[in-house]
């Protein structure tokens, strides 16, 4: 790339993003950044959005880097700005997200008083558990080099978030030298051939194999269906990435999140071969480790793919990316020809919708039914964590591509902010979140955020009035309630006040109407649907714990 004569870091700095294909930066602005703001500014390719709060911000980045697997950036300002984020950049660890964090640090020389500026501290440090890399530039000519490594890193190999600490004064100094720009280089394949040929081995010599499907291998969603098709293998989406295979598939096996029924693990259960397809195999992925059990022989198929410590049997690894191990995989392997499992039956009737008629509230089973009737089949889904996100991952029935965007670090206030950024990037698609009550007044102002930059998304919130999870614990343990009800809070009102549309939902006939008429409004709108505080899981209320549990006495 060439650089112009006389420019700042801040301007070259914006050239590399540029140059990266990197198209927002979100930030919560502030003075630390000055001159990159102004550059940015000039910048037509890239979208500076400014977000109401640190962790919105940080989330935003999350979603747009999970949705199109390039780094968004995020700017973190001094001290309260980086640990308000944290929650975010935590998150794109955990969930392999590729984001680049430019962190506000010390100025390399005295601030005078007269600046009326605060002290700064060097948080790098504190990043250094939660993220990919963190690295620190120390004079002006530095930046660039590490900007770009920084971008490369955080797309190679296992993705995730690289922190760069940045001197709060150098961003206005001038840079002449040319600096290397971002590239990414190609995964490593040299034994992928004989990787796929002792692979093929295995599943031919394996009477029940079955894979595990993670958010890594949604670009090669083609040839895993592919796969599939031809050697017959009943597929398990990971968990909170049900987009990564069609739901309504003939192969699909089901959803591995919480509370799933043994008769849906059948093939898991009887299989002598997993293989874990750009999957890290998280707690509830394995359903608190259990599976895969040290009998049955383990394949994980990614680069930068860790073995967990707690895992014991038969393990191998291809250091590969999904999609060319796919096709190299279809290129050897004998075609199969099997029944359907019984997991496929399993998971039609889980997710078959109950009826829900006699019920005087809004049941959340209302809520999902209306939505996945009324919504286009391509519509991105943003969740929070809570009992609400069940009745999604149960009966939304995920069948396009990219549809699906939430975390697996069960991150509380998530899905407004992930649907802005979700709208930015996909302005064509439609983009539902869903949210509790609790998460939606943590991040939920950023409704503002998308009024401003035109990002009509629909945020629905299922407002009980109750810490659900809570009461449900409290019901089974002591067989009564203590300091979980929470006053109703006027969403409708609230999302008016913010720029948005707003209704209230107290009926379940009012919920199609209301739903298809803020689907064709241009403009970002807020559904406060009550439903039944009774109902706090798909298969639990608190009144029937309540009735089964043995009340506890108090502790004298």
């Amino acid at each position: 790339m060439r650089y112009q004569l006389g420019a700042t870091v801040a301007q070259t700095a914006v050239r590399i993003l540029t140059e990266a294909r990197v198209r927002r930066v979100y930030a919560v602005v502030g003075e630390s950044f000055l001159e990159l703001l102004d550059a940015l500014q000039r910048e037509r390719e890239i979208t500076l959005v400014s977000a109401r709060h640190d962790a919105g911000a940080a989330f935003m980045a999350e979603a747009e880097g999970k949705l199109t697997e390039r780094p968004a950036v995020l700017l973190a300002s001094r001290g309260p700005s980086a640990a308000s984020l944290a929650i975010g950049v935590q998150t794109a660890y955990q969930d392999e997200t590729p984001m680049v964090v430019l962190l506000e640090t010390p100025a390399t020389g005295p601030v005078p008083l007269s600046s009326g500026e605060l002290p700064t501290s060097d948080l790098t440090a504190m990043f250094e558990s939660i993220a990919k890399s963190t690295l620190r530039v120390t004079d002006p000519d530095g930046l660039p080099g590490l900007l770009a490594h920084a971008l490369t890193t955080s797309q190679e190999g296992r993705p995730g978030p690289v922190v760069l600490g940045v001197p709060c004064d150098i961003w206005g100094m001038p840079y002449d030298a040319a600096k290397p720009m971002a590239r990414v280089r190609p995964p490593a394949s040299g034994t992928l051939g004989r990787s796929a040929d002792a692979v093929a081995q295995l599943v031919d010599e394996a009477k029940y194999p079955v894979v595990i499907v993670g958010g890594r291998a949604r670009s090669a969603r083609d040839e895993l269906i592919a796969v599939a098709d031809e050697l017959a293998l009943p597929v398990y989406n990971a968990f909170r990435r049900q987009d990564a295979f069609p739901e309504n598939h003939a192969r699909y096996a089901g959803h591995l999140g919480l509370g799933i029924p043994a008769r849906q693990l059948d093939a898991l259960e009887r299989a002598d071969l997993v293989l874990a397809l750009g999957t890290q195999l998280d707690e509830v992925t394995t359903q608190a480790y259990r599976y895969p059990t040290p009998q049955q022989t383990l394949v994980m198929v990614g680069t930068g793919i860790d073995v967990s410590p707690k895992r014991r049997g038969l393990t191998f690894r291809v250091d590969s990316e999904v999609e060319p191990f796919l096709r190299e995989l279809r290129e050897v392997a004998a075609p199969r020809t099997r029944r359907a499992s019984a997991a496929n039956a399993a998971v039609h009737t889980f997710m078959t919708p109950p009826d829900t008629s006699g019920n005087t509230r809004v049941h959340p089973v209302d809520v999902v039914r209306a939505l996945r009737k009324l919504a286009p089949e391509d519509t991105i889904v943003t969740s929070d964590a809570g009992n609400f996100a069940q009745f999604m991952h149960r009966y939304w029935c995920f069948t396009a591509p990219r549809s699906q965007l939430g975390p697996s670090n069960a991150a509380m206030g998530y899905a407004v902010p992930a649907a802005v950024a979700a709208k930015l990037t996909e302005p064509r698609r439609t983009v539902v979140a869903m949210v509790g009550d609790a998460g939606t007044l943590m991040t939920g102002q950023e409704i503002e955020t998308a009024v401003r930059y035109r990002a009509p998304v629909m945020v629905v919130v299922f407002q009980n009035g109750v810490h659900g999870a809570l009461a449900m614990h409290q019901a089974r343990t002591y067989g009564r309630l203590t300091g979980v009800s929470i006053p109703l809070t006027d969403f409708a009102s609230w999302a008016r006040g913010l720029g948005a549309a707003g209704y209230t939902v107290d009926d379940r006939e009012e919920l199609e109407p209301i739903i298809a008429s803020a689907l064709v409004r241009q403009r970002p709108c807020v559904i406060d649907v009550r439903t039944d505080p009774d109902v706090v899981t798909p298969d639990v209320r608190i009144s029937a714990l309540l009735g089964q549990a043995r009340p506890q006495p108090p502790a004298q």
